[in-house]
């Protein structure tokens, strides 16, 4: 029988527990994969605990009882936080991604995968205490946050089309007013997709008035969905007034000025 040495051990556990987020893991699972003792399983998690809280990679918690473990979850320091969102607002104050009609062109942000994972951490940290069951968006560019989100809450993520797909079987659509430029819109969901009753979490890349947040609003309670929150990576100051209330964004779109050239990005910290 092979002897694994702790070194090895907390290097296996650390790539386990890293791509196991929100999930709870038995110690039995570690005891039996390394023929050890659950005494030396639990040193070793208490070293990883220790470097993760100092690194502020995130917590790991211990579940007592039977059925107990240990759980993953993933968290960003309020200073790394800070510092991360400032560098997305620098990258999008670049005057050459003004757009007409006052947008930002995102996309290449939006779709890097180290930078959208570190999104998703930052919204899985705000609404993993309200246990969520799914997390949704509409496509197509709120696709790689919420699913980064998705996978740091190790819960499903749904996606609401923009149009119907024969593909998908039948499916609620619903039409809706953009709270911008007041186009009508439709968007749909399979009845697949997602079962009635649930708790859901809705995540998106930009807000301007709320048009398509509510519209996702109104469509999930057409599948008696109860939606526990809103998150979005950049919303603007304009309109104040928004048709949703209670989201949680990481950034504020402040002011394009298109002849001067000049965008102003804030980012928005609060201490959760």
């Amino acid at each position: 029988m092979e002897k694994w040495r702790r070194s090895e051990r907390i290097t296996v556990m650390t790539k386990y527990l890293l791509e196991k987020p929100n999930t709870l893991l038995s110690l039995n699972e570690f005891t039996g994969m390394f023929s050890s003792a659950k005494s030396s399983i639990s040193e070793d998690i208490s070293i990883i605990r220790d470097v993760f809280q100092q690194f502020g990679y995130g917590k790991i918690e211990t579940m007592a009882g039977a059925g107990g473990g240990i759980i993953y979850l993933p968290q960003v320091r309020k200073e790394d936080k800070y510092k991360f969102l400032q560098e997305i607002a620098r990258r999008l104050e670049d005057p050459s991604r003004i757009l007409a009609g006052g947008y930002l062109y995102m996309t290449d942000i939006i779709f890097e995968a180290r930078t959208a994972k570190k999104i998703g951490e930052i919204f899985a940290q705000h609404f993993a205490d309200m246990k969520p069951q799914y997390v949704v968006t509409v496509e197509t560019k709120g696709i790689p946050l919420a699913l980064m989100t998705a996978k740091a809450l190790n819960i499903p993520l749904v996606i609401i089309r923009d149009g119907g797909r024969v593909t998908e079987g039948s499916a609620v659509s619903l039409n809706y007013v953009t709270g911008s430029s007041h186009q009508i819109r439709t968007m749909s969901l399979s009845r697949r997709a997602l079962p009635v009753d649930s708790k859901v979490i809705i995540i998106d890349d930009f807000m301007k008035a709320g048009g398509t947040a509510k519209g996702m609003i109104d469509l999930l309670w057409e599948f008696k969905s109860r939606v526990l929150g809103i998150g979005v990576l950049i919303d603007t100051k304009m309109p104040e007034q928004k048709l949703v209330s209670g989201y949680y964004s990481l950034l504020k779109l402040n002011n394009v000025d298109e002849i001067a050239k000049k965008i102003e990005v804030e980012p928005i910290i609060t201490d959760r």
